[in-house]
């Protein structure tokens, strides 16, 4: 082992080692509070609640097939079936990874604010009923909703490296920072850790999914490097109508992703409904008013684009904050998430390349942000109120959420690269890149021809009629 990969690797236990050392404390704070569960009246299930939630998670997990046709059509034609398939295994790898040790590390008993102890490993005590944080869904429902936003937040990171990450590497490299970056930030927010003590406010993940994704896109696309011939020939998206039907997926999914995050069927589920869609459509408005000004054109990808960036920017102000802010905080985002991606990209000259740094990680910053500008308890009790609304602590509190989890990101997603290439090589070879990484990753291609003009034969795979049709297409038709 060279002296950097013995560094790297200590570097990681020592990461390792301050996330789970305070878990020998957790058998001191389970039996209080297990005595004081006790104590209390048990909570009662609530079907339409439950209903509600049940669908809810359906439609969160929707979202993440949603994103491989979102993403699958942005990039080229050689590395459409790599990408895709980026985002659905990981389907199964994070719903198992949930199941035998996520959830606990993210909803466990509380262990020095950074962690949850291993109280439902292997979701043990996860049943059919209740328990005081679940109130009235069953346990079991909270878990499996909340596993769904465990498996599309690094899904989401994946469109950052695009076109050259290794599938062993990117299997190591996803199953580690869900590990030890979303779980542990997972409960600092939303499972009784330290961010939660401080009062950060963070509905349905603008810090836990799109900062922490966004932010590490970034690190995996400096690190890993820009695409061969980025920035000297064309890399266009070859299937548009694909990506339009991922980003309208999206929309519909993240009605379960934002309203289900009020755990019932409710009126807070209804406003956080209301605040999602029309967040979408202003950011939507704005993006393409911003394109259609700077560019000269509106486009279908500009649009789809800014539906998700508002999307995003509500994601952490959603069961906070009333209609009329929600148009400001989608209208913001649009055009904040445009000049990113269209302007900052272009003059810093990284290789984000589906521009997840742009839209969520800006884009998640502005929400979380906005959320301590125009936050209300007149909309939710349990909330805060925010600057425009006479507390300008909130807006402090949001920003060292902000800080705090650009943050980890950051430093967890470097060491954990460092870490994976010390035993493989992230990227695909220069000569990979050329073929596609359907091929040399997965031994397929997602369209049954090739291209005659590209001085290919088109396979026996494809029909008759299309084979004659692109036969005329070069004058090759007999």
């Amino acid at each position: 082992m060279t002296k950097g990969k013995f560094w790297t690797v200590i570097g990681l236990c020592l990461l390792i080692a301050a996330i789970f050392a305070p878990i020998a404390l957790a058998a001191e704070e389970v039996a209080p509070a297990a005595a004081a569960a006790a104590s209390a009246e048990p909570p009662k299930i609530d079907t339409g609640d439950t209903a509600w939630v049940l669908a809810s998670a359906a439609l969160v997990m929707l979202m993440t097939p949603g994103l491989a046709l979102f993403y699958g059509g942005m990039v080229r034609t050689k590395n459409a079936l790599s990408t895709i398939m980026q985002s659905f295994f990981i389907v199964a790898l994070i719903s198992v990874q949930w199941v035998l040790w996520g959830y606990t590390l993210a909803f466990g008993s509380d262990v020095g604010g950074i962690i949850g102890g291993l109280d439902f490993l292997g979701l043990q005590g996860v049943g059919m009923e209740p328990n005081s944080a679940t109130a009235t869904i069953p346990h079991l429902a909270f878990m499996v909703f909340q596993g769904m936003f465990a498996v599309i937040t690094p899904a989401l990171i994946t469109g950052a490296f695009a076109e050259r990450m290794r599938f062993p590497a990117f299997l190591a490299f996803i199953l580690i920072w869900a590990t030890i970056i979303y779980d542990p930030v997972a409960h600092m927010v939303w499972g009784g850790g330290w961010m939660t003590a401080l009062g950060v406010l963070d509905f349905a993940g603008g810090t836990v999914v799109h900062i922490l994704s966004g932010v590490s896109g970034l690190v995996v696309a400096l690190v890993i490097g820009k695409r061969r011939g980025y920035g000297s020939e064309a890399m266009l998206p070859h299937h548009l109508p694909m990506t339009v039907l991922g980003a309208a997926l999206l929309w519909f999914g993240w009605f379960g992703f934002n309203a289900g995050s009020a755990l019932g069927a409710n009126g807070l589920a209804a406003s956080a409904f209301v605040t999602t869609n029309t967040a979408a459509a202003a950011a939507t408005l704005s993006w393409v008013f911003a394109e259609w000004f700077h560019h000269g054109k509106p486009t279908v990808l500009g649009a789809a684009s800014g539906c998700i960036a508002g999307l995003v920017a509500i994601t952490p102000a959603a069961g906070f904050v009333a209609p009329l802010p929600s148009v400001i905080i989608g209208l913001g985002a649009g055009v904040i998430c445009y000049l990113a991606v269209s302007i900052a990209k272009a003059k810093l000259g990284y290789d984000d390349a589906l521009d997840v740094f742009g839209v969520h990680g800006i884009g998640g910053t502005w929400g979380a942000i906005a959320t301590g500008l125009f936050a209300s308890k007149a909309v939710n009790e349990a909330g805060a109120d925010g600057l425009f609304y006479g507390n300008a602590g909130q807006l402090t509190t949001q920003v060292i959420g902000v800080a705090a989890s650009w943050a980890i990101a950051i430093a967890g997603t470097y060491i954990i690269l460092k870490l994976v290439g010390a035993f493989m090589p992230l990227r695909a070879t220069p000569e990979q890149e050329v073929q596609g990484l359907d091929i040399t990753e997965h031994g397929e291609r997602g369209y049954a021809y090739q291209d005659f003009a590209a001085g290919s034969p088109i396979t026996q795979q494809a029909p008759f009629a299309i084979q004659q049709a692109k036969a005329a297409e070069v004058g090759l038709n007999s």
